[in-house]
């Protein structure tokens, strides 16, 4: 088994490159190579690192694909056990939620592109839908959030009547929805426009009301409120 500090002198030797440069100097690669720690009697840790980014499962190469690669797929990539790929999911997890805790400093409710980035790691590499209300407290602040459903997420099927249990559950001032469409567009449909509409109506009625409802896409979203459409 061959180390990565221990590669020959001719190819890069990412450990060195670290301690050397820092993490910024390295490649996604190389990263990935020092993570790994070894490789194969025939392939180098960083041979072995690039293997994996071609791995993808489908348009999502490099580095995005391995949101999308199974544990499986992984192990079927000669010299990536079942140690290994846990440890690169479980990288793949660290940094989302890192993304995400990072946002969250940032979130001011009544700017959706703040909403957008506290969401988008979180939601962005689901290949299905998944509808999140999230509950706001009197100071503008998030206090709650809940997945009122997942899977395949048919719109005209969500009850505002949901919705609003657990705003009420929760002791909501204002409500926040938030879904994804694992199509990487965020352009709302139809569907999207009636239950916004339906929930709108419904948190006026109750006195609790619908502050936005943002649709997470590929790095991009889109929301009612900056659309004028609330």
């Amino acid at each position: 088994m061959e180390k990565v500090k221990h590669l020959p002198e001719n190819q890069n030797q990412p450990y060195e490159k670290f301690v050397s440069h820092g993490p910024k100097s390295l490649t996604d690669s190389e990263l990935i190579a020092i993570m790994l720690r070894t490789g194969t009697k025939d392939k180098s840790a960083l041979m072995l690192a690039q293997e994996v980014l071609q791995a993808g499962n489908y348009e999502k190469k490099g580095i995005l694909g391995l949101y999308d690669i199974s544990l499986k797929d992984l192990c079927r990539i000669k010299g990536i056990g079942m140690v290994k790929a846990v440890k690169l999911k479980c990288i793949l997890e660290l940094s989302m939620r890192l993304s995400t805790a990072h946002a969250r400093e940032g979130l001011i409710v009544r700017q959706p592109k703040t909403i957008a980035c506290y969401y988008m790691e979180q939601l962005r590499h689901r290949k299905t839908e998944c509808v999140i209300v999230a509950c706001i407290d009197g100071k503008g602040e998030l206090t709650y959030e809940k997945k009122i459903s997942e899977g395949s997420v048919k719109m005209s099927l969500i009850s505002p009547r949901e919705i609003f249990l657990q705003a009420l559950k929760h002791e909501a001032v204002n409500i926040i929805l938030v879904h994804n469409h694992p199509s990487g567009d965020p352009t709302p449909s139809k569907a999207d426009e009636i239950l916004t509409q339906n929930v709108a109506m419904a948190g006026k009625q109750m006195d609790i009301p619908l502050l936005d409802h943002i649709i997470i896409g590929d790095n991009s979203y889109f929301s009612f409120r900056e659309a004028e459409l609330l």
